[in-house]
């Protein structure tokens, strides 16, 4: 450890000790490395010495993963080496780099909302997904392979060549048939092993990633309902036309890549920002159809119709007027949740489930029965909608986080996940071991000793190494 430099200050530390969950941890060291070397250095001195160590990167989690519970930190703020279009250091920011691609033609589809301010390699061990994840799904299905080094200090590359080591427990569940990111994947080769793990199997330093070519052009539409019924039947149709990978679709007139939806209390919160929005929507669209260079606009116009929506008001973002109203309208909602947020005082209790698609609607009325003041929205698309909770006391926020569990129950019993995108980290690791059962979280556990033998890395994520008294 002679030519790391292991920083101590806490006025230093001070700043990477929470994430976007608002969770704050403790650390007695932080160590920035530049080298995968290095990384495995530290990871070695790490283990020898029984020091958690805890994996941190932009801090754009919503789930306590990177919140520090002892021990030392590890920033992979100087890993941001690119090596080539699809070969990349684990600390490049996803949307930096992924700017660079699409001026050369070519593009990496994963577009969380945090891409601008993430890093790959945090995106990769959370199997981040966005809007486009529709079209295109998560992380997963574009990684080629991974630079990751294991918690012993080995370091290895990953593929899906890779068998997994023989002498590894291996994860023997059924993940839910949903867009989902719980738990450690049961696939077969180290590659898949690695991606979504959460910073607890091992440290990604470097990736190659799958590239495509970008479309020639991309249309966006917003387009506003009057009722609730109306908006879901059209989302099926245009769902069930869609392309999509790993999915059945006819590629037929309507051929999203992405469907979001906002509910009427979101839409409220937007029109102090974007006057135009009809008073009478209760319920939006906002769609992306890529195309090359004749936008389908007849069918889209003909569809909204077809299913009563106010057709007259949609916004078209096919130049650069119809692009800033559409920009403006997507950015009032999150810009109004921080600000009801900060007006109540209150933290914020948002869900990150997904169900299958008959479940739908049967969670969509299980939100809106919901008593305490919320918005909704999201990627409907995967039928992974965020319900935001906006308690205004202490009692309102007991109540919202026991609504919040028995809204994940229900989407456990609907053939959901408690978590579609944002991953378990620190906060719902409780809601894991509800959706999966005690056996697999001792699947877990068991994998996690045998390869950290001291249990160092990403300590208390996803689950504890034993069930609590």
């Amino acid at each position: 450890m002679q030519n790391i430099r292991i920083i101590t200050d806490h006025d230093v530390i001070e700043g990477y000790l929470t994430d976007a969950s608002n969770t704050r941890g403790h650390a007695e060291a932080l160590v920035i490395p530049r080298s995968t070397e290095e990384v495995s250095e530290v990871m070695r001195h790490c283990q020898a010495e029984a020091i958690p160590l805890t994996v941190t990167a932009q801090r754009t989690s919503t789930t306590g993963g990177p919140v520090p519970n002892g021990g030392w930190l590890l920033s992979m703020e100087q890993m941001d080496q690119v090596y080539g279009p699809d070969d990349v250091g684990g600390g490049v920011i996803l949307g930096e780099h992924q700017d660079v691609l699409e001026r050369q033609g070519l593009m990496f589809p994963p577009d969380p909302t945090s891409r601008h301010e993430c890093t790959i390699g945090a995106s990769i061990a959370c199997n981040a997904s966005g809007a486009r994840s529709f079209r295109y799904g998560p992380t997963r299905a574009w990684i080629e392979a991974v630079e990751v080094v294991l918690p012993t200090g080995e370091v290895c590359w990953a593929d899906r060549n890779t068998p997994i080591p023989a002498d590894w427990p291996r994860m023997n569940w059924q993940e839910p048939a949903v867009k989902t990111a719980a738990g450690f994947h049961p696939g077969d080769n180290l590659l898949d092993l690695m991606i979504g793990q959460e910073g607890t199997l091992g440290i990604i330093t470097r990736a190659k990633l799958r590239l495509i070519e970008a479309p020639a052009a991309v249309l966006g539409l917003i387009c506003f309902f009057s009722d609730l019924n109306a908006c879901v039947s059209f989302v099926e149709q245009a769902r069930a036309g869609a392309v999509r990978r790993g999915a059945p679709g006819t590629g037929g007139a309507l051929d999203p890549r992405a469907i979001e939806y906002f509910d009427s209390a979101a839409l409220d919160m937007a029109r102090s920002r974007v006057p135009d929005i009809p008073q009478e929507a209760r319920a939006a669209l906002f769609i992306e159809i890529e195309h090359d260079g004749e936008p389908p606009l007849e069918d889209w116009w003909d569809a909204l119709l077809e299913h009563d929506a106010l057709a007259e008001a949609t916004i078209v973002a096919d130049d650069e007027s119809g692009r800033l109203r559409l920009h403006a309208v997507r950015h009032a909602i999150p810009a109004g949740v921080n600000e009801r947020v900060v007006a109540n005082g209150m933290p914020k209790v948002g869900t990150d489930f997904s169900v299958p698609d008959q479940g739908l609607m049967a969670m969509m009325t299980a939100y809106s029965n919901v008593e305490l003041p919320t918005i909704c929205f999201g990627h409907i698309g995967d039928n992974h909608l965020h319900l935001n909770f906006f308690p205004r006391n202490e009692m309102e926020l007991e109540e919202a986080r026991t609504q919040y569990k028995k809204l994940a129950m229900y989407a456990v019993s609907l053939g959901g996940t408690v978590s579609a995108e944002h991953g378990i980290g620190k906060i719902k690791r409780a809601l894991l071991a509800e959706m999966v059962g005690a056996e697999v979280v001792d699947q877990f556990r068991t994998l996690k000793l045998h390869i950290d033998p001291a249990c160092i890395l990403g300590r208390g994520t996803m689950f504890v190494m034993s069930d609590p008294d």
